[in-house]
């Protein structure tokens, strides 16, 4: 060894020196990964949670954008008033998933005339029942029913004051449901709504549908109330014959098309005769989407103002409306209604003024010269 150290003097230090330093990297290694271990060791068996917690952010963070507004809109169901009438879809869906208050007694009509249609069969919101508008009106004057008929319709559905009851139609500019809703509304129902836009709205929103028919079962069930709660919705042909003779603050305004206005044409087929009464002013018709919104969804309540005021006419005035037999007419009723503003319904509209001879009628535009004045007998 001495003789080695002797003759090797440099190479000997050079072998310690590369000794130490791979000692020391070597050690430095261990400590390195004894180090790595214990951080994999506490993150793993404490703080999965943490890996987990990020995951499920990256993953809310992917999936929020890949949702739909719809099913955004789902989350923030919103809570409304018992007189606001119409309703989303989303509201409706709550109210099936019963997210709702309203969840715990509420029944859903398909309004439509005639009986269970084949769109009925095909599809319809889980759990509805169709309802046929002959049951709520009669087959002469097209008027509503007697207070005693309409509490057997509700007695057959089992509906109480209490109820909340939702109305539909297949389109958004379809009517039914709003003269169903207007009836339940007189006969006393508190919570009364109408899915805003229809059925049709329902399906864009893709909601489940459910085919078949569903039939109610009769129930004596006590509606809590005399009917009809609201009679002063409604108003006479007398009265309202009066008051445009006599009452400067009165306004009749018609929801007929504008040729029906004009008298150019009565509207119906089975209505031979073309008119208005005489002192009546235009208020738009709902069947050409002038109580639409462009996504179908019910005008709001500065619309209804702009229509009244193009006849100088506003909701200071006593407001009357009108149709041909009382279903265009409650879409304005309506929307009045759920803004907190007193309106009336002439329920029989120009088919029951045509039924006295010496009514009064108008023929053109009242506010221009070519105007004609005449009665239901000479027309």
């Amino acid at each position: 060894m001495r003789c080695f150290l002797k003759t090797y003097p440099n190479s000997l230090s050079v072998f310690l020196i590369a000794y130490i330093k791979n000692l020391i990297r070597s050690r430095i290694h261990l400590c390195f990964w004894i180090c790595i271990f214990k951080v994999c060791g506490k993150f793993f068996s404490g703080g999965g949670i943490r890996v987990k917690g990020l995951f499920s952010f990256f993953k809310s963070r992917t999936s929020d954008t890949s949702r739909g507004d719809f099913e955004k809109e789902q989350d923030e169901i919103e809570i409304v008033a018992k007189n606001k009438i119409y309703v989303s879809a989303n509201w409706i869906n709550g109210l099936l998933a019963g997210k709702l208050e309203e969840s715990a007694d509420y029944i859903i009509l398909e309004c439509s005339w005639g009986e269970e249609s084949l769109n009925y069969k095909k599809g319809h919101i889980k759990g509805a029942y169709h309802l046929n508008t002959d049951m709520i009106e009669d087959d002469i004057t097209w008027n509503l029913r007697t207070a005693k008929e309409i509490e057997e319709v509700l007695k057959k559905y089992g509906i109480s004051k209490d109820t909340t009851v939702i109305c539909y139609s297949d389109s958004a500019m379809a009517t039914a449901d709003d003269r169903v809703a207007f009836a339940l509304l007189w006969a006393g129902v508190e919570n009364v709504k109408c899915l805003n836009g229809g059925l049709e709205i329902w399906k864009s929103n893709n909601l489940p549908l459910e085919k078949g028919s569903n039939k109610p079962l009769y129930t004596n069930i006590d509606f809590g109330a005399d009917l009809p709660v609201h009679p002063e919705y409604i108003i006479s042909t007398d009265t309202v014959r009066k008051k445009l003779e006599t009452d400067k603050n009165f306004r009749l305004v018609s929801i007929r098309s504008r040729n029906e206005f004009l008298g150019k044409t009565s509207g119906y087929p089975y209505i031979e005769k073309a008119g208005e009464p005489k002192g009546a002013v235009w208020g738009h018709d709902t069947d050409d989407g002038s109580y639409n919104n462009e996504d179908k969804s019910i005008v709001g309540i500065e619309k209804l103002k702009e229509y009244l005021a193009e006849s100088k006419s506003s909701f200071e005035n006593e407001v009357v409306f009108y149709c041909g037999t009382g279903w265009r007419a409650a879409v304005p009723f309506l929307i009045a209604y759920e803004n907190n503003y007193i309106t009336k319904l002439y329920d029989g509209g120009w088919h029951e003024w045509l039924q006295t001879p010496d009514n009064p009628v108008q023929l053109g535009d009242p506010e221009s010269e070519t105007v004609t004045y005449t009665t239901v007998a000479e027309i």
